[in-house]
């Protein structure tokens, strides 16, 4: 009986191995890394990349108004190698969370000083600066979110949304 009982149980561990295997290779929003080089300081930012599914995205799945962590799973990270301007007002070199309050013609984007934590656990009062940017429609539907930096804008595209915001080291 104890010789069955250690094969099940033995069993049982291959399968659930194999499972979280296979879960680690089809992950639903997996982890993306932008390096560039934008408006003139090199910027970092490491995100996850959830998909639209057939889902409404923003304003459903994505609530306008309300906080959200800029991507999926653990929060957005930006850093910059020198103090910048966004927007064309001051944040010092260094990592921040990014989230964003979306909204139908307007985002707000948020650059919070505390880093590390899971994305939904934000705190306004570690906000290092809030700037405004108008929302864009994309020339094509969007499928995963996606973050992309280019000449001295970062943007933020998914679904039908386009938001970009201005950079300069």
């Amino acid at each position: 009986m104890r010789i069955l009982l250690s094969i099940v149980l033995s069993g049982l561990c291959i399968v659930g191995f194999s499972d979280f295997a296979t879960a680690q290779q089809q992950m639903k929003s997996p982890p993306a890394t932008v390096n560039a080089k934008v408006g003139g300081a090199n910027v970092e930012i490491k995100y996850s990349q959830p998909s639209a599914r057939g889902r409404s995205v923003m304003g459903g799945l994505v609530p306008y108004g309300e906080v959200w962590r800029t991507g999926a799973n653990a929060a957005t990270i930006i850093s910059f190698d020198k103090d910048v301007t966004i927007e064309g007002k001051k944040l010092a070199k260094g990592s921040y969370s990014m989230y964003t309050i979306p909204g139908e013609k307007n985002w707000v984007i948020i650059f919070n000083s505390a880093t590390g934590q899971w994305g939904t656990q934000y705190s306004d009062d570690k906000d290092a600066l809030r700037v405004e940017v108008p929302a864009g429609k994309t020339g094509d539907f969007v499928e995963t979110f996606t973050i992309s930096a280019e000449g001295d804008h970062v943007s933020l595209a998914w679904e039908n949304t386009e938001v970009k915001f201005k950079v300069k080291g």
